[in-house]
């Protein structure tokens, strides 16, 4: 849809303003097809929003140059923080019951075609190995609505006493959720993100990510999908939670590279810059990533 649109304004004659612009994996394949809808969209957009300086030094390489470019943060900061913090969202049943069970949370999802299939089943083994081995934490594997992940998690994960199939979470409980958990297994490019805003650790099940920027930090681990990778760097993030805070109580704070929860205003801000209607307001300045687990 988004490919879609910002045809349909380019040959209407109409300004393509692209949020979220400039993120890179590096292969045209994966993620697929967002890699390719994201260089496509390059091509006919007049403003292009970089969530963060890396994704405008991308843009850069891309050739792209002054006033075209606007570092604001990403909106999905400010969406996550507003959404976990809804009072409807403690009425949830599923966010009631892990707050009534008062253990840790790890949330697992997976749902990339990439890793359809045997990659899943894999994903599926180390999940239900690490739930054994930590009887004190409740593993939480949303599960995705295709049918084809669905029945594959279903079937690996059925009946392990700390494990949550819920399947499908709605996005303001899966929030607040995120909120309170301790750790992230997850193929997805947006809940890399959004763990940034909770300061979370993420190991994710794939071979790139177009979200580099806590892959810097070494707080977002690379681990593939090999059952014996993820939970060896499953451990490992365990075991530094554990010592860092001597239980699971407190989370360590991560600095966000992703937004201040701000970013949503700059992106209005600016476009009434481009049509004409305001001053230039000023960029995001993203603090400096540091080596959070120096």
């Amino acid at each position: 849809m988004t490919r879609t649109g910002s045809l349909a304004g380019f040959l209407s004659a109409l300004p393509v303003v692209h949020v979220e612009a400039g993120l890179r994996s590096g292969n045209l394949h994966s993620p697929f097809p967002e890699e390719a809808h994201r260089r496509m969209i390059t091509q006919v957009s007049a403003l292009h929003l970089a969530p963060t300086r890396l994704a405008e030094a991308n843009l850069r390489k891309d050739g792209l140059t002054g006033e075209a470019i606007m570092v604001t943060g990403n909106t999905v900061i400010d969406a996550v923080v507003l959404a976990g913090r809804s009072p409807a969202v403690a009425r949830d049943p599923l966010v009631r019951k892990t707050e009534e069970l008062g253990a840790p949370l790890v949330v697992v999802t997976a749902h990339r075609w990439e890793n359809w299939g045997a990659p899943i089943r894999r994903i599926c083994r180390a999940v239900a190995e690490l739930s054994r081995r930590h009887r004190e934490l409740i593993f939480l594997v949303a599960a995705h609505m295709n049918p084809v992940v669905h029945s594959t998690v279903e079937t690996a994960l059925r009946g392990l006493p700390n494990v949550l199939l819920p399947g499908p979470v709605a996005y303001d409980p899966f929030s607040r959720l995120l909120s309170r958990a301790r750790l992230v297994i997850t193929d997805s490019g947006g809940i890399q993100e959004e763990a940034a805003a909770f300061g979370l650790p993420v190991l994710v099940t794939r071979e790139n990510t177009e979200r580099a920027e806590r892959l810097q930090q070494r707080v977002a681990r690379l681990v593939g999908t090999q059952e014996i990778d993820i939970v060896a760097a499953a451990e490992d993030e365990l075991a530094r939670e554990h010592r860092d805070t001597g239980d699971y109580d407190q989370p360590r704070a991560y600095p966000n590279p992703y937004g201040d929860g701000r970013a949503g205003e700059r992106c209005a801000a600016v476009c009434g810059w481009l049509l004409g209607h305001a001053d230039r307001p000023s960029e995001w300045q993203p603090a400096e990533l540091a080596d959070a687990h120096a």
